[in-house]
């Protein structure tokens, strides 16, 4: 299924101009891929993607339904948000633009795979335009470019993107085991064998100093089998870790922690185990979580079919023509009057499409 993207606080994370991977091969137009202006495209014409074009109005209704979930998190001064030059609302185009162009490139996919909706999803498709469309004002579609036969040509492409989906990760085997997807937590002691530099770049500790480790995670674990005092109060007085518990499935997790904490029983508690950051004392806490084990076995089954599915959807995308019209798109800009519309794209499709 299609991922809607969600507001994100741009400080603390690193900025990607989405455009730049998306029309890949800036500037060149080897083969016609690539970020390129291009005369065919007109005033309005964002992008191309193949035969299918997107124009401002619709990269409009995503742009606007995408600056109304920031603001409702963050409020309106949060465009004022940049780092290391980068504006907020740059990043929040970008990545509008290359959902646009994903949601028109899986349309095209569902198209050459001859996956079309049906007459309910053509019908949802008209309810949720009316219900759309009759979110917004007059003044506003005017401003916007929109017309009701516009929008339900995005929910239309919308439905068939997230078809095609479904389509290609159907023979995705649904079968996870409990003990594929398990769940364990743990709580530990962590004796650190290296430091940072003033560069933040890891420092091995000499022999002696490991050696000292050692014999503190040794004592440490002794204290620990005595039992005289509660794992938890001894980790939180000794470890040089915050975090004192963990939960994690396969994978997840440094491999020589995983390795015994998947071994113990509930209560056990584990030797001296070397990983890259130290030496740790293990006790687990739970063998199996099944709410968590539940909840790991949709996130794998995901992690198969996202997979499955971008197989394809590179490979077929990688064949496009795609060309983007520089001139309109830097006339695209947030709206700042405060007259943003009231209706949420994503929203009213799931309330319709959800359903089914």
């Amino acid at each position: 299924m299609l991922i809607r993207w969600m507001p994100i606080l741009l400080i603390g994370i690193v900025i990607i101009i989405i455009a730049g991977i998306l029309f890949s091969g800036c500037g060149k137009n080897k083969d016609g891929v690539g970020r390129v202006f291009t005369k065919t495209l007109g005033k309005t014409d964002i992008f191309r993607v193949g035969d299918e074009f997107c124009t401002k109005p619709e990269i409009m209704v995503f742009l606007t339904t995408t600056q109304s979930e920031y603001e409702k998190v963050y409020g309106e001064q949060i465009w004022n948000t940049s780092l290391d030059g980068v504006t907020l609302e740059t990043y929040v185009k970008d990545k509008v633009l290359e959902k646009a162009a994903q949601i028109k490139s899986m349309y095209l996919l569902a198209k050459s795979k001859e996956v079309k909706l049906d007459e309910q999803e053509v019908s949802f498709a008209k309810a949720a335009t009316k219900d759309y469309c009759g979110q917004i004002s007059a003044a506003q579609k005017e401003e916007l470019g929109i017309t009701e036969e516009l929008v339900q040509k995005l929910f239309e492409e919308y439905a068939m993107a997230n078809k095609v989906y479904l389509a290609v990760t159907g023979d995705v085997n649904p079968e996870i085991s409990d003990d594929e997807a398990r769940i364990v937590t743990i709580q530990h002691v962590l004796i650190r064998t290296s430091s940072k530099d003033a560069d933040g770049n890891r420092v091995e500790f000499m022999t002696a100093q490991k050696d000292a480790a050692y014999e503190k995670a040794q004592k440490v674990l002794e204290e620990a089998k005595a039992g005289k005092k509660s794992f938890e109060e001894i980790a939180s007085r000794y470890s040089e870790d915050s975090n004192l518990t963990y939960s994690f499935g396969k994978g997840e997790m440094d491999p020589a922690i995983e390795a015994v904490a998947f071994q113990l029983e509930t209560d056990e508690i584990s030797n001296v185990v070397e990983s890259e950051s130290g030496y740790h004392v293990i006790k687990c806490i739970s063998t199996f979580d099944s709410d968590e084990t539940q909840a790991n076995k949709k996130k794998i089954l995901e992690e198969r079919r996202n997979e499955a599915f971008g197989l394809e959807y590179d490979a077929f995308v990688e064949g496009l023509t795609k060309k983007l019209n520089e001139s309109a798109w830097e006339e695209v800009g947030l709206l700042r009057n405060g007259s943003l519309p009231a209706a949420d794209f994503f929203d009213v499709y799931d309330k319709f499409f959800q359903t089914k």
